[in-house]
């Protein structure tokens, strides 16, 4: 099975189960917002900010949202006359699948059966029939992304464990927010602002 089909399937596989309540390890059941802690700067990860959801076998899937590219949906899409009309560019959602566009899209219901519930009010598309339909008909409330990040079971818990990453509950105006500059910056000072606070 290539990597494409094998994430599809296991988003798939990962619907279905987190629609039953499972134990799960302390802060990292629930859909989360990660925003890398100063000490990141310099690595791939300093500056970033993502939303991350769990999925099977204690993976977590997430999204960069903060890393726009410089290629739009047109670019990407050229034959695709809905895309054309789509003007904020496609962003970098992470290393895994660059090759496959993934779609975020604020709204109260899944846009497929297969869709992933990344917050409240907030799905993930990851069919290409699905990503379609937001791009013709939702583009304005939702953000596309190439590729992912992926996290193996305990790798998540293992980068939360090293104090890598502020942890947040996800806002989907956030996740989706045109402006992008200057916010891991404004989100580092809340949640420093907030831990001295505790």
């Amino acid at each position: 099975m290539s990597d494409r089909k094998f994430l599809r399937a296991l988003l798939v596989v990962s619907a279905a189960i987190l629609a039953v309540p499972a134990a799960a390890a302390p802060g990292t059941g629930e859909p989360m917002l990660l925003v890398a802690k100063p000490k990141l700067s310099g690595s791939a990860w300093g500056s970033t900010i993502l939303i991350a959801k769990p999925i099977a076998n204690g993976m977590h899937i997430g999204f960069i949202v903060n890393k726009p590219t410089q290629m739009s949906l047109a670019e990407a899409f050229p034959e695709h006359a809905p895309s054309k009309r789509v003007a904020d560019p496609l962003f970098l959602g992470g290393p895994v699948d660059l090759n496959m566009v993934f779609a975020l899209v604020e709204r109260h219901v899944a846009v497929s059966d297969d869709a992933l519930q990344m917050a409240p009010d907030l799905f993930l598309a990851t069919e290409a029939k699905a990503v379609d339909h937001i791009i013709e008909k939702e583009s304005e409330h939702a953000r596309f992304f190439i590729g992912a990040v992926i996290w193996r079971p305990g790798e998540l818990e293992q980068e939360l464990s090293r104090d890598l990453w502020f942890v947040d509950e996800p806002d989907p105006k956030l996740v989706l927010s045109k402006k992008t500059e200057g916010l891991w910056e404004e989100l580092v000072r809340r949640a420093e602002a907030k831990a001295h606070m505790i």
